[in-house]
C-alpha cells in the first residue's frame, strides 16, 4: 500500500523506470512540499538508482545556503515567485549528479497568503542538463494544505517526465 495516491504513485513509477533505463537521476529542490516529491519517488523500488538527492529549503536562508539563491532575487521577488523557482531549479541540479531537477515553492496555507500571493500559489521550475527550463505557476485555490501540497507534487513529477525524454 502506498502513502501517495494512486496518479502520484504511477507517475514515480514512470519516472524510476525511464530514468533507470536511461542511466539518468534527478534532483528535488522543495519548499512548501517539505519532501514530498523525494519521498514519492523513494517509495518505489530502484530509486537509489534514480534518485540523487533532495533539497528541503523552507526558509529563505536555506534557499540561499543550499541551492545558492540569491538573496537580491528574494528581496525583490519574494520566496513565492517565478524567479526564486528558477535558481531553486538552477541551484538543485548544478549541486547534484541529476540530469533533471525539479523546485517548488509556494504558499500551502492555510495562512501566509495575501491578494497579490494567495494561499494555493506554487511556482514550479525543472531544468535539465541540456538547458530545457520550464516554468509553471500554479493557483490551486484555497483546497487545503494537504491537497495543495498532493497537487503540486503531482504536477512536479508531470514536468520531471517532461524533460525526461531528452535529459
Amino acid at each position: 500500500m502506498s502513502i501517495f495516491p494512486a496518479d502520484i504513485e504511477e507517475q514515480a513509477r514512470h519516472i524510476i523506470a525511464s530514468f533507470s533505463e536511461a542511466g539518468h537521476m534527478v534532483s528535488t529542490a522543495e519548499s512548501c512540499t517539505g519532501g514530498l516529491i523525494a519521498g514519492a519517488l523513494t517509495q518505489i523500488s530502484g530509486s537509489s538508482a534514480v534518485v540523487d538527492r533532495g533539497f528541503v529549503t523552507y526558509t529563505n536562508e536555506a534557499k540561499m545556503d543550499m541551492l545558492g539563491v540569491l538573496e537580491p532575487t528574494l528581496k525583490a521577488y519574494g520566496a513565492v515567485s517565478r524567479e526564486t523557482a528558477l535558481q531553486m531549479a538552477h541551484g538543485a541540479l548544478f549541486r547534484s549528479r541529476a540530469h533533471v531537477s525539479v523546485a517548488v515553492t509556494g504558499i500551502a496555507g492555510p495562512g501566509g497568503g495575501s491578494a497579490a500571493k494567495p494561499v494555493g500559489l506554487v511556482h514550479l521550475a525543472a531544468k535539465s542538463r541540456d538547458g530545457r527550463l520550464i516554468h509553471r505557476e500554479m493557483r490551486y485555490g484555497d483546497i487545503g494544505r494537504d491537497q495543495i501540497r498532493l497537487s503540486t507534487v503531482k504536477t512536479a513529477l508531470e514536468m520531471v517526465l517532461e524533460l525526461s525524454h531528452s535529459a
